[in-house]
């Protein structure tokens, strides 16, 4: 027996053929005939047996008592969760209670569609998720430039002829924002047909050792090279004078903006020669059609806003933007842009929106740099029960000891998880999820960055056996939050969503949709479920100015609100606070995604890939050597990991992967408990963020690396300390 289905654990929707014999499966292989992802296939596709198969998995709901946990049923356990957030709610008002979403969320529909019903039924202004620790400048972007969060923009990678790569490593993510199944071959292939891949990256990853050039950025300094190339456009008259600018405005604002970042200017802060940054630009002006990818690296740090924002910039400024080969804005078969171009919340910004320090709040959610002090800031709307999904926020959010800590203040926390992992170990009730096999699959989050237009589906392989889908978790709990509360309509709503289920809904969604048979396309679900590999609906094509969604139908390519964040980077640039003598960067790894894949045995195996990698030069002057345990410092606290010595990173920057840090007291995660490795996050700060988004500032942490002088002279591996100061 075959089963075919799309991966869920990336972004980059590989189709899969899944062997099965006696109701086991025997193989996990890429499919060969499937048009997007051509046969590709990595690790992380094969451990999904693994996780299936787990038997650390949860299988039951559990509920914290004095003595330990205790198993108990599914209604009895969805009953109390909602009695107590209920009672939570009527107490202190509906933002006492706060909502955290992880990324697995948006790689499955049937949470997306039951979270969509949770949060209707349970309204809050505290709602966090993964996004402020990665995208979300890329979509600020899109709202301010374009009028909606979701018109962000997709590389044409296979009609490019030049490739521009910022703070992203395709080569091991497989194209996250970028969902392009075989992305190592897409790649190659601009260099095949004659174009260059070149790659800006503190780090020689793998991907900049395939390129043509890499060029070791300073981490944090982006903003400032994309404006110095900004400035060598206009300097040198290489603008492009096409339609676009008809349907654009801003051009004279970012011809005087750009006019004050002459590459001299900025050149010792990004750490490239004048020449370089002025060749960057010109290569990107000269070739026929050039695209630009910026990923986690441009996101993450001080000034991802304005990076983000500039990345645009320069894709219009040389014409490529809304173009065959430049920048594309994707039309999904489930027409996501369209479903919430009406939502207020989602297309909002709203500046000093926290309690604390006055962080904005983005499409209708918080940051997470600000869920430990919503919780620990007392008076009205403070945080006193957590309702956590398909996330573990305590190894993935900035400051992870202190929020690890504000966790312990709530009144009520509620995991939904497949694992007893680092947050789940911490709440009062824990639903258990099932695993990807288990349920239905229709890539409806991802499906708004994908290279070309495609949809497929996938049926569960297997039935849950004491887990449940999230879908049906998240439904529950609206449903009988509703009840208690006296939402009538709220509740007709939800029963008729659970009526229809994941497969009525997304049937529905894809009927109405850009192609669906409503709309004379013909496409709906028996058509996807006929077909055993990925639906390709085409190549993304030209779409502005018909699909812009700000009030007078342009692109808004100088809004005032970027405008006005470049005096704080010239500050930043006065004051030199974005040069520092040691700075942490993060690291992607190919076996890992979230936290919980290192629970596979398969893809934990080998050497250690929990390492401090560091430049010989810089180890030299520190008397540290390769293979040595090290103590990683910052003003936030300290870790010990082993060294590793590459000469592939930028003299005075160290990289150290994220995910890790398992072995805590109360998880139930062998294999991840005998890899423990440390938390990158027991040493990063929440306290720095870009200002203008409110996202994560991972990149560019100042640190300090010292030898242990002998063994047990230093804290054990995997344990933080706090610290008083370097």
């Amino acid at each position: 027996m075959v089963h075919h289905r799309t991966c869920s654990l990336c972004d980059a929707l590989c189709r899969l053929r899944i062997d099965m014999e006696d109701g086991q499966i025997s193989r996990i292989a890429g499919e060969p005939t499937d048009p997007f992802s051509r046969g590709h296939v990595c690790p992380k596709a094969v451990a999904l047996k693994d996780l299936y198969e787990d038997p650390d998995r949860l299988r039951a709901p559990l509920r914290r008592t004095p003595t330990g946990w205790e198993e108990i049923g599914w209604d009895e356990a969805l009953d109390e969760a909602s009695d107590r957030l209920a009672a939570i709610r009527r107490a202190h008002g509906p933002d006492a209670v706060g909502l955290y979403v992880g990324n697995p969320n948006v790689h499955h529909v049937g949470n997306l569609l039951g979270l969509a019903l949770l949060t209707e039924a349970m309204p809050t202004r505290a709602r966090f998720s993964a996004q402020s620790v990665d995208n979300l400048p890329h979509e600020f972007a899109g709202l301010h430039m374009f009028g909606h969060p979701l018109l962000f923009g997709v590389p044409d990678v296979d009609r490019a002829d030049h490739l521009l790569i910022l703070g992203a490593n395709p080569w091991v993510s497989n194209g996250g924002g970028m969902s392009s199944g075989d992305v190592r071959r897409r790649v190659r292939a601009v260099q095949e047909r004659g174009g260059r891949v070149v790659v800006v990256d503190p780090r020689r990853t793998e991907t900049a050792a395939a390129a043509d050039a890499w060029h070791a950025i300073r981490p944090g300094s982006d903003a400032l090279l994309l404006l110095a190339m900004l400035h060598v456009l206009f300097a040198e008259g290489r603008v492009d004078g096409g339609a676009w600018r008809a349907w654009s405005t801003g051009l004279p604002e970012l011809e005087a903006l750009a006019a004050r970042f002459p590459p001299a200017r900025v050149a010792e802060t990004v750490g490239l020669a004048p020449e370089v940054i002025t060749e960057l630009a010109r290569e990107l002006a000269a070739a026929p059609r050039a695209a630009i990818y910026g990923r986690l690296g441009v996101c993450t740090q001080t000034f991802g806003g304005l990076a983000a924002w500039l990345v645009v910039v320069l894709h219009a400024v040389t014409g490529n933007l809304d173009r065959a080969g430049g920048l594309l804005f994707s039309r999904p078969a489930i027409d996501t842009p369209g479903l919430t171009a009406w939502s207020k919340g989602f297309l909002s910004w709203q500046p000093g929106a926290t309690r604390g320090r006055g962080l904005p709040a983005f499409a209708g959610e918080l940051p997470l740099a600000a869920l430990a002090e919503e919780i620990e800031t007392p008076g009205p709307g403070q945080l006193r029960a957590l309702v956590c999904a398909a996330g573990n926020p305590v190894l993935s959010a900035p400051s992870g000891p202190r929020l690890e800590a504000a966790l312990g203040r709530l009144d009520f926390r509620l995991s939904i998880s497949m694992y007893l992992d680092e947050t789940a170990r911490l709440a009062d009730l824990v639903l258990p999820a099932c695993s990807p096999l288990e349920r239905p699959h229709y890539p409806m989050g991802l499906s708004s960055i994908t290279v070309r237009t495609v949809a497929s589906w996938s049926e569960p392989l297997f039935t849950p056996e004491g887990a449940r889908d999230d879908w049906e978790i998240f439904s529950a709990l609206a449903q009988r939050l509703a009840r208690r509360e006296g939402r009538w309509g709220m509740l007709a709503a939800t029963w008729g969503a659970r009526a229809l289920g994941v497969r009525g809904l997304v049937d529905l969604l894809l009927r109405v949709g850009p192609y669906g048979r409503w709309r004379g396309g013909g496409l709906d679900l028996a058509t996807l479920r006929a077909s055993p590999v990925t639906l390709d609906l085409g190549p993304l094509e030209p779409s502005f100015p018909r699909r812009l969604r700000t009030p007078d139908r342009k692109a808004h390519l100088a809004p005032a609100v970027m405008l006005q964040d470049v005096a704080r980077l010239e500050a930043a640039l006065a004051e030199g606070s974005l040069v520092a003598p040691l700075v942490l960067i993060g690291r992607r790894d190919l076996r890992s995604n979230n936290s919980w894949m290192h629970n596979s045995a398969r893809l934990v195996r080998g050497a250690p890939r929990c390492t401090l990698q560091m430049h010989p030069a810089d180890a030299a002057s520190r008397g540290l050597v390769d293979g040595a345990l090290v103590e990683l410092r910052a003003a936030a606290g300290a870790v010990v990991a082993p060294l590793e010595l590459t000469s592939g990173l930028r003299p005075g920057v160290v990289s150290l992967p994220h995910g890790w840090g398992h072995g805590r007291p109360g998880t139930r995660q062998a294999v991840a408990d005998a890899h423990p490795g440390v938390s990158v996050n027991d040493i990063t700060d929440d306290q720095r963020v870009d200002l203008l988004t409110g996202t994560a500032a991972f990149s560019g942490t100042e640190v300090w690396v010292r030898a242990i002088a002998e063994p047990g002279g230093g804290p054990e591996v995997g344990v933080a300390r706090e610290l008083g100061g370097p």
